[in-house]
Order: structure tokens, then C-alpha cells, then sequence
């Protein structure tokens, strides 16, 4: 185990939750498409539009080796992203939704293709700086990411439109194993004994993050403290979209407060 976590292989996973979008975006009105989401200014047709974007933006930065549209002098990484975010899906409003929804199926399956190809123990494409800004991002947490990303991404609309859905074990339950993988970097401004641990519970699932050589990391070891969580709470910590005071009022936490306050400040987006 490295100090990511034991492997998460997600590949497999990202037809099916995209044919759950696909059959929930098949079936929108046009009202449906001009719905306020959670991401602020955004409507259902910009999120859709952005997933677009992630799928050809990675297409063409991790198979085909592409690329463009830099950083700007100055921009750190979150102010990067806001921007050629922003910006495509500002073009985008020019598409309708059956082309957003074609493209969307057409670059799925390519990417599917990427994905089934990636050596998972290798290095990643792009480093997850939310789970360590020092070493390197294995490639499965790189793809694991990915998917977290997209599945939030198909939540926003569902709440938009309130179509619940994709929140089953076979769904939802790699995304909260990703986003436990914060967890370490959550803690890192805090030094406890050897062998210290946090525990994290979701939906009666279990992560320890561990105090050992010098840094968080997780694994087991003698709890200090736990935070306790439904899945709905924590993805919405992790991505955001609830602050982080309504998810301490959620959850239910114990042992060392400085280290509940770190584990509960806990964020799996760049930000």
C-alpha cells in the first residue's frame, strides 16, 4: 500500500455511468437544459458542455500528446482552469443539445478506449494535487479522479432537474474510495504521535489516514479521532457543493477536535 491507498480500478465504470447520462439527458425537455445548477452561472446545457470539454481536453493532452491553451502569466492552476472552463463553455452555448450529446458519445468511447489501455501502477498523466502536492499521483488515482469527476458533474444535473439517480453501491461507491483519498492531505498541517490515526466512515465504510514517517498517509493505526458521514454529505464536502460547517452539522464526529477540524475541511476538486 502505498500512502494513496490500495488501487481503485475504475475503467470499467465509465460506460456505464455515461449511458446513465446519456438516458437522462435523452429524456430532458427543453425547460430541462435551461435549469440552474449547483455550479454557479451554469445551467444543465453548460455543465453537459463542460463533461464535453473534459472528455476532449483529455483526449487530446493524454493520447494525443496536445498541448495548447497555456497558462496565462500569473494564473495558478484553479485561476487556469476557472478561465479555459469558462471559456468553452461560453462557446459551447452555440450547440444544441443534440449535438453536445452526440459528441459526448462519441468521444465517451474513445476515451473508454484510453482508459483500457493505461498501465493503472504507472505514473499519472496528471498529478491529484488534492491528494498530495509533493510526490508523484499513481495513474489509477489519476483515472479514478476522472470518473469522480464526471459523476459529480451528472449529480448537478440530477439535482437540477430532480431526477435523482447513479447513486447506487456500483456507482457511487468508487467515488466515495477516490475522494477518501484526500483524507492525508486534509491532515497535513498537523503532526501527532507515531501511529495516530483518523477515521473516516461513509455509508458504514471505513478509511483510516495514519501518522507514520513523518506524514499522513493512509493506512491503519490507534484512532485518535472519527467523522461519520452519509454518501450524500461527503460527496457534497468533498466537491463542494455544501460548505463545510452543513457537513459538520451532518456528520457525527469524535476524539481529537484539531484533527475532526482538518478531516472535515476534507476537498477532492481543484479549488
Amino acid at each position: 500500500m502505498t500512502i494513496f491507498g490500495d488501487t481503485i480500478d475504475v475503467r470499467h465504470l465509465f460506460p456505464v455511468e455515461r449511458r446513465a447520462l446519456l438516458d437522462l439527458l435523452d429524456g430532458l425537455s427543453p425547460d430541462g437544459w435551461t435549469r440552474p445548477t449547483g455550479c454557479p452561472g451554469w445551467d444543465v446545457h453548460d455543465v453537459v458542455a463542460h463533461v464535453l470539454h473534459d472528455y476532449a481536453r483529455r483526449l487530446s493532452g493524454s493520447r494525443d500528446g496536445h498541448r495548447g491553451g497555456g497558462f496565462l502569466p500569473g494564473e495558478t492552476l484553479p485561476v487556469f482552469l476557472a478561465r479555459v472552463n469558462d471559456e468553452f463553455v461560453r462557446a459551447a452555448r452555440a450547440f444544441s443539445p443534440a449535438v453536445l450529446i452526440d459528441q459526448i458519445r462519441h468521444l465517451g468511447v474513445q476515451l473508454d478506449a484510453y482508459w483500457a489501455g493505461k498501465d493503472l501502477d504507472g505514473p499519472a498523466d496528471l498529478d491529484v494535487s488534492w491528494a498530495a502536492t509533493d510526490l508523484p499521483s499513481p495513474a489509477w488515482l489519476d483515472v479514478a479522479r476522472e470518473y469522480t469527476e464526471f459523476w459529480v458533474h451528472q449529480q448537478q444535473i440530477r439535482d437540477a432537474v430532480s431526477r435523482p439517480g447513479a447513486l447506487g453501491e456500483e456507482l457511487a461507491g468508487p467515488v466515495m474510495d477516490t475522494f477518501a483519498r484526500a483524507l492525508p492531505f486534509a491532515l497535513r498541517g498537523l503532526v501527532r504521535a507515531e501511529g495516530t490515526s483518523v477515521v473516516l466512515t461513509v455509508g458504514g465504510r471505513e478509511w483510516p489516514a495514519v501518522w507514520r514517517a513523518g506524514r499522513w498517509r493512509m493506512g491503519a493505526g490507534d484512532p485518535a479521532a472519527g467523522v461519520t458521514m452519509d454518501q450524500d454529505t461527503f460527496w457534497r464536502l468533498a466537491s463542494r457543493g455544501i460548505t463545510v460547517e452543513e457537513a459538520r452539522r451532518r456528520a457525527v464526529v469524535g476524539g481529537d477536535p484539531e484533527l475532526v477540524e482538518a478531516a472535515t475541511t476534507l476537498l477532492a476538486v481543484v479549488a
